[in-house]
């Protein structure tokens, strides 16, 4: 049984944060890509996607990660990925993902 992406968005120091759960495949893909249309991002600010509550993420998912990093350079901001499922880390290393994304595990995103 599939369960639903849901996203949750905060503030940090370092910018907004989307921290997702549940499954960010092909049918819920859309639902990411609306709530990176609708955050506002500042030059210097980072978009931290926390992934921990992420039970599942295709290829469909990975693309919209990327079209999320796209946007944020746009904006002259950058996107971290944190807390990414070992899983989809492997993968994202595998392809050479890891090459263009920032990760962070543990404590959330830093201070001021």
């Amino acid at each position: 049984m599939m369960t639903p992406l849901n996203i949750t968005h905060r503030s940090a120091a370092t910018g907004p944060v989307l921290d997702l759960a549940g499954e960010l495949d092909w049918e819920q893909a859309a639902t990411l890509r609306r709530q990176v249309e609708h955050v506002v991002l500042n030059p210097g600010e980072s978009l931290t996607l926390d992934l921990s509550g992420l039970e599942f993420c295709d290829s469909t998912g990975i693309t919209e990660l990327l079209a999320a990093r796209q946007r944020a350079m746009a904006a002259g901001a950058d996107v971290v990925l944190a807390e990414v499922p070992p899983s989809l880390l492997r993968t994202l290393t595998i392809v050479g993902l890891d090459q263009i994304f920032t990760f962070r595990t543990g404590g959330g995103p830093p201070g001021p």
